[in-house]
């Protein structure tokens, strides 16, 4: 035994690392200067000899502990860069000491973390792949403030909890460790030692990439050394911090497409401003479709690598098209490898169990009165904004969020401080992050899928209310889909299915959607509708067609397989709609829209105008739900002029029967809808028509200096002529006295 290194050892600590039971290891083992050299420790379990490495020279350890403790006193004034060489039945490993290097994360980083304004936090918890003094290696990170020990294992250290404890930061709880020699592509996992409970395995909540499932281990990866290539469309994507621009999202998960090439192509084809996706974030089981997330900030393994998914956004980008992701910072699912009892305490969840649970799902409920919690969730959207380049995020399931009763019954339930059932730790959670992201990443959309009666939902923070950009419209998709489920000879006795949301259109700003979670595929689009096949494919083209003429932002999901005609039809209605500043400029103001024919239940009719401040840009929109088509359909207009018919959803190349209204009509003076001028059109049945309105010019009037010119030019041509009459007169006068004289 050297008895210098003994006696510079601290051997209760010692102790509690060859026990596993030690949280703060760099305070025991990192190489240290002593009066009588440097002392070097290394805990290897098993191994027969070690010895410290330092250029060309060997320095043998001496075993400390029988368990594998071994420790060097060496020469120096200066710790010097050293390796071990560690022999463990016949097999000889030469490696770095973690100890020996510093963290990544500083003072500053924890206390940002712990009052939950560490946006950054995914740029060093987690598994980091750096360089420190030189050495290639992977930094760890993780919160778990209430284990008595975390350690991380990998094939690096044979999965040995012993061999890595990683160290605890005092104020904040988080555990760090930068292993030398760990590359991209390890797979690891942090063991925890609990308080009376023994140790498990967890994945990194931060982890950037994971195991294909059922597997739940993480996998280091590197994100942030992608090239992009989509500059033009990250500056111009500050033009959707307005909501006056058209927003046409197509919605799909990626388990439709083969290929992203695919994908790319055919969304821009089709003329989308935006695709919006089902969870990317790792998940655990397929039928959840990702919307049960496993691993917050790795694209799923299913399709790829996390360069794959970056291709994919930059192929996108370079098309024009953002991308929105659906994301679920309500709940988490429950696994044992998951978030739930993180440390061996209810860390992420709730901590009372009767409110943990969803009521609906099973999984389980974040903790968001947590300042770390909601550091974790709101630092996962920065991630996917700023390291993915995502123009967007669908909050899932908010209604589990803003409501204390959300799925309850009276008595499975706590009111608020105030007695009610708003969840206010929630409500402040929503706020924050709205405003977060809003201001780190111009234009990005922040999407609630609420449908409670939550009010002002997309109201500014400014203004206290939640600051979400647009809000998912659940009441018009309801009552739309009921109002089609009825035949055409019933629905007017449910005429105001159809027109009810015209009194509540403005009261959020809405995304009106007919997407897979609304009506499932195309099939099974056609299956809620009523009549023959012929009439169900002229029924979807007229529900996409209303949906694009009706206020608000929109979004469907049209199959990838869909017929050439169907095709033919979303690509000129997304033209359409992007094309005509009528149907996006005012999308929020009541001056927007007007109706022409409201009450027209015994017809199946609905027609109204969009416009702008421009009357030149008015679009005519005329609805025929009724089973039967109309000749001469008489309609009202807003001004004399011309109508001229620019999208029918009867035309022969979307499939329909051909009656459309190939030349412009002139409005004509004769009352119709309490207006002075109407026109008469072909309406199909099931169909609609969409016409641009151009203003008769007006006679222009004269110029003031064109008339008074006139006039001084008239009044001298008078003149002129005056005076050739009285000169003429004259003249005569002259003549005839003369004669008198004469005679």
């Amino acid at each position: 035994m050297n008895e210098k290194a003994y006696s510079y050892m601290d051997w209760p600590r010692i102790e509690a690392i060859v026990y596993a039971e030690e949280a703060s290891p760099k305070d025991v083992m990192s190489p240290r200067l002593t009066p009588d050299g440097i002392l070097i420790q290394g805990f290897f379990p098993g191994a027969e000899e070690a010895a410290v490495l330092v250029g060309n020279k060997e320095y043998p350890m001496e075993q400390e502990d029988e368990a594998g403790y071994f420790a060097a006193m060496i020469l120096g004034r200066k710790i010097p860069a050293y390796q071990f060489r560690v022999k463990t039945e016949g097999k000889t490993e030469v490696f770095y000491d973690a100890y020996a290097f510093p963290g990544m994360l500083t003072e500053e980083d924890e206390k940002a973390f712990v009052a939950g304004v560490y946006y950054n936090a995914y740029e060093k918890l987690g598994a980091h792949s750096v360089i420190k003094d030189g050495i290639e290696g992977t930094s760890f990170a993780v919160w778990a403030p209430n284990a008595v020990r975390v350690s991380v294992v990998g094939d690096f250290n044979h999965w040995d909890g012993r061999r890595l404890p990683m160290h605890r930061m005092p104020m904040s709880g988080i555990f760090e460790l930068f292993v030398p020699g760990v590359q991209p592509g390890d797979i690891y996992k942090y063991e925890i030692l609990v308080k009376g409970k023994g140790t498990h395995l967890k994945a990194d909540p931060y982890a950037n990439r994971a195991e294909q499932p059922r597997a739940c281990g993480s996998v280091v990866a590197k994100v942030d050394d992608f090239v992009w290539n989509d500059q033009a469309w990250m500056a111009d994507r500050k033009k959707y911090a307005d909501r006056d621009q058209p927003v046409s999202i197509y919605e799909t998960s990626l388990t439709k497409w083969k290929t992203a090439g695919e994908l790319v192509d055919f969304v821009s084809d089709l003329g989308y401003t935006h695709v919006e996706l089902h969870p990317v974030m790792e998940y655990m089981e397929d039928q959840t479709d990702g919307y049960s997330t496993s691993s917050y900030f790795a694209p799923t393994s299913r399709f790829g690598t996390p360069e794959d998914f970056q291709k994919l956004v930059d192929a996108l980008h370079q098309k024009g098209i953002g991308v929105i992701l659906d994301w679920t910072p309500a709940q988490f699912p429950r696994y044992e490898g998951g978030l739930e009892n993180f440390d061996g305490t209810p860390l992420y969840e709730l901590k009372d169990p009767a409110a943990a649970v969803h009521p609906i799902w099973g999984t389980l409920l974040y903790n968001y009165e947590s300042p770390m919690v909601k550091d974790f969730l709101i630092s996962n959207a920065c991630f996917w904004m700023e390291v993915y380049h995502v123009d967007g995020l669908r909050l899932d399931d908010v209604d589990a969020m803003l409501y204390l009763d959300f799925g309850r019954k009276a008595g499975e339930w706590q009111p608020n401080m105030y007695g009610s059932n708003e969840n206010l730790a929630a409500i402040e959670f929503l706020k924050h992050l709205n405003s977060i992201t809003r201001k780190r990443n111009p234009g990005v959309l922040l999407i609630a899928q609420e449908d409670g009666l939550w009010p002002e939902l997309t109201d500014s923070v400014e203004n206290d209310h939640l600051g979400f950009d647009y809000k998912w419209s659940g009441g018009w998709t309801r009552d739309f889909l009921y109002y089609l489920a009825v035949p055409p000879v019933g629905r007017k006795n449910c005429h105001d299915q159809l027109t009810l949301s015209s009194v509540y259109a403005y009261s959020e700003h809405y995304i009106l959607t007919l997407g897979l979670r609304d009506v499932g595929d195309l099939e099974d689009f056609k299956n809620r509708l009523p009549g023959s096949d012929q009439e169900k494919e002229a029924q979807v083209r007229e529900a996409y067609a209303y949906m694009m003429l009706h206020p608000g932002c929109k979004m469907n999901a049209p199959d990838p397989d869909m017929s050439s005609a169907l095709q033919a039809c979303v690509r000129d209605l997304n033209q359409v709609y992007t094309q005509h500043p009528a149907l996006y400029r005012m999308d929020n103001d009541y001056d927007g829209f007007e109706w022409i024919q409201l009450m027209k239940y015994d017809e199946n009719v609905i027609t109204f105008i969009r416009k702008t401040d421009k009357p030149e840009e008015t679009l005519l929109a005329v609805c025929n739900f009724a089973g039967i088509p109309y000749k001469d359909y008489q309609t009202g207009v807003p001004f004399a002029g011309k109508y001229k018919e620019i999208f029918n959803s009867d035309d022969k190349k979307y499939g329909g029967e051909g009656k459309t209204n190939p030349r412009m009509k002139r409005a004509k003076k004769e009352e119709c809808d309490e207006r002075d001028y109407s026109i008469k059109l072909t309406l199909p049945a099931l169909g609609v028509v969409i016409m641009t309105c151009t203003p008769e010019e007006e006679k222009k009037p004269v110029k003031a200096t064109q008339a008074k010119k006139a006039a001084v030019k008239k009044t001298a041509v008078k003149k002129t002529a005056v005076k050739k009459t009285a000169t003429k007169t004259t003249a005569a006068k002259k003549t005839t006295a003369i004669k008198k004289k004469l005679s």
